[in-house]
């Protein structure tokens, strides 16, 4: 089993910036890829960006491309989203995912997931 737990979210005004983070634990996660996912109210989730082991990084939204960075420390089992010119529209509930794998845009790719933390952009 793989534990994930996420922070950082919060309210932030237009433009603002946030970092999430997401602590993994349990397995060794040297074959697991960790990603991101988020959910709007009344809409699906969707997947925001993924990073491998070796820091491969992709980004599956062009709304966040040059807006997000994602990283990962394999020495605190620690993924970072790193969300800068934060836009109303990136409002939502956002999830740490885990597969042992390949890193995937849809959800049904990955089988852990944390509880989620919320992101709320507004004036």
């Amino acid at each position: 089993q793989v534990q994930l737990v996420e922070s950082g979210g919060g309210l932030v005004h237009p433009g603002g910036s946030l970092r999430l983070s997401c602590v993994a634990s349990g397995k060794s996660l040297d074959f697991y890829v960790i990603g991101w996912f988020r959910q709007a109210p009344g809409k699906e989730r969707e997947g925001v960006s993924c990073i491998t082991n070796s820091q491969g990084s992709s980004y599956f939204l062009d709304s966040v491309k040059g807006r997000f960075t994602i990283s990962r420390d394999n020495a605190k089992s620690t993924v970072y989203l790193q969300m800068d010119s934060l836009k109303p529209e990136d409002t939502g509930v956002y999830y740490c995912v885990a597969v042992a794998g390949h890193c995937s845009r849809y959800a049904s790719t990955y089988n852990y997931w944390g509880q989620g933390t919320q992101v709320t952009v507004s004036a």
